[in-house]
């Protein structure tokens, strides 16, 4: 065990115990180029309380941390936030090792638990809106199912005013850092912003109710701990915000152009079209799927109004990165976007319909769309260059 690796003291009574995962770059398909982190919380009242675990692998470096407050042995009480295993993928090992009194979960999270890995010891169900005395200290419990799993909790320590989060308000971003005031603030926003339109969006009806019944409730944050990222404490309220925003889907006057290209004859019409978006005064990100990845479209995508995707004809289909984009996006279901298709063949041509049909099955309105056959002419780039216009002013239209 690294004896140098130690827990850092976040309030009182309350340490985080987790672990950094620097290499990772793949997240359920969702590319992680900063990291990450799973958050762990040791708790000290009259008995300690472990809120969460780490991935399995990081089983020594959670322990470690531990080591450094107190013996892990002497945990008596567990509470899983969420039974993803990058979180409860210690959980075994830990009651195991602490053999603690009383272990504790959601409903659906106590049912997760036993199906994963037919735990011996019972997991007790917390109900939502649950107050009670753990170890002197009250703890209150909120179901947040979809947030983003169907067993995902809320834990609010009433006499820290902390609320360990589970996966909402998180990150993928790894640092020796723990806190959002330390870390650059651009950066923190932006993987804030990755993180929701990867993970939380297709969730996004339940967010907003979320935060309306959190809002009711008028509990107190000094502190938002989620299981990934830093810990919120200074941007608490800057960090709500733009989850409601986010949740809202409220479009700006931006568009994301994005394409693949086999001999740049769809590229050229891209940059046309982009020219055009421009010229009428619009936002305007373009990207390629072959520099750009997914998870990078889907975050220029949270705040933007219009969606337009080009692809040549291959095999009488997509392009096999558009068709890897399309599938991704439909699962996260975007709202209050529109939409515009394009690209170039050589002597069939299927592309465009099959990207209409994959926009208006995500709900996205197709309001133009052109193709061109093999290398674009003039002419052709100059209609690309008006379809980007016409999209800029049906923006406008949707954002006044």
């Amino acid at each position: 065990m690294n004896q140098h690796l130690k827990a850092v003291k976040i309030s009182d009574k309350v340490y985080w115990v987790g672990a950094i995962d620097w290499t990772m770059r793949d997240f359920h398909g969702y590319q992680t180029q900063r990291g990450s982190t799973y958050n762990a919380f040791l708790v000290i009242g009259e008995k300690p309380i472990l809120i969460d675990t780490v991935k399995a692998q990081f089983r020594d470096e959670l322990l470690a941390r531990i080591s450094s407050v107190m013996d892990p042995k002497r945990i008596q009480i567990i509470i899983s936030n969420h039974t993803e295993m990058d979180h409860s993928g210690c959980l075994p090992d830990l009651i195991e090792l602490a053999k603690p009194e009383k272990v504790f979960a959601s409903p659906n999270g106590a049912e997760a638990l036993n199906e994963h890995f037919k735990i011996s010891q019972e997991i007790i169900p917390v109900k939502d809106g649950e107050t009670m005395d753990l170890a002197g200290l009250k703890f209150t419990f909120l179901e947040a199912r979809m947030l983003h799993w169907p067993d995902s909790m809320f834990s609010y320590l009433n006499d820290e005013k902390i609320l360990f989060s589970s996966d909402a308000f998180g990150m993928h971003l790894a640092s020796s850092e723990r806190f959002d005031d330390e870390l650059d603030q651009p950066v923190l926003e932006y993987e804030a912003a990755k993180y929701y339109a990867n993970i939380i969006t297709l969730y996004s009806p339940i967010v907003l109710k979320a935060l309306e019944r959190v809002s009711k409730m008028g509990i107190e944050l000094k502190m938002i701990a989620p299981d990934h990222g830093p810990i919120w404490r200074k941007n608490i309220k800057r960090v709500l915000e733009l989850y409601k925003k986010w949740a809202e889907q409220r479009p700006t006057k931006k568009a994301v152009v994005v394409y693949d290209t086999m001999w740049n004859s769809t590229g050229k019409m891209a940059k046309a079209i982009s020219d055009g978006l421009t010229s009428a005064g619009i936002s305007v990100k373009v990207m390629k799927l072959r520099d750009d990845h997914r998870s990078d479209v889907a975050t220029e995508l949270l705040d933007a109004c219009a969606l337009l995707v080009g692809s040549p004809t291959l095999n009488n289909g997509l392009f096999p990165t558009m068709s890897d984009l399309l599938t991704y996006l439909k699962g996260l279901r975007f709202k209050n976007k529109i939409g515009a298709v394009f690209g170039s063949y050589g002597w069939s041509g299927e592309a465009n319909r099959i990207l209409k049909e994959n926009l208006e099955g995500m709900k996205i309105p197709v309001t133009a769309e052109i193709q061109s056959k093999f290398v674009p002419t003039q002419e052709m780039l100059d209609q690309c260059f008006a379809l980007g216009g016409q999209v800029a002013e049906r923006i406008k239209e949707v954002v006044k």
